[in-house]
């Protein structure tokens, strides 16, 4: 029997996408909280962090898109950060 059921059964969403990055990154914010607080019961935990590992791929994916995406607008080249507000240009 596949796992995704427990973790189903134990209320986790995991088949549901976050709609944009801020909303899957205050969800796992509330996840490690509630993990954290140490209330949840084991099936919880676990599909807890099943779901938190599955906000971090989706995250991780949109900032490769992202870094992508700046790569081509800065023509494949990203240029230094100036801690001092100076670019270098």
């Amino acid at each position: 029997m596949p796992n995704k059921t427990s973790a189903e059964s134990a209320g986790a969403p995991a088949a549901v996408p976050p709609e944009s990055f801020e909303q899957a990154m205050a969800e796992l914010a509330q996840l490690v909280t509630q993990m954290e607080g140490g209330q949840l019961p084991l099936e919880a935990s676990v599909a807890a962090y099943a779901r938190g590992s599955e906000l971090v791929r989706y995250c991780a994916a949109q900032l490769e898109k992202v870094e992508s995406q700046v790569k081509v607008l800065e023509g494949e080249m990203l240029k230094p950060f100036s801690a001092d507000g100076e670019d270098a240009e």
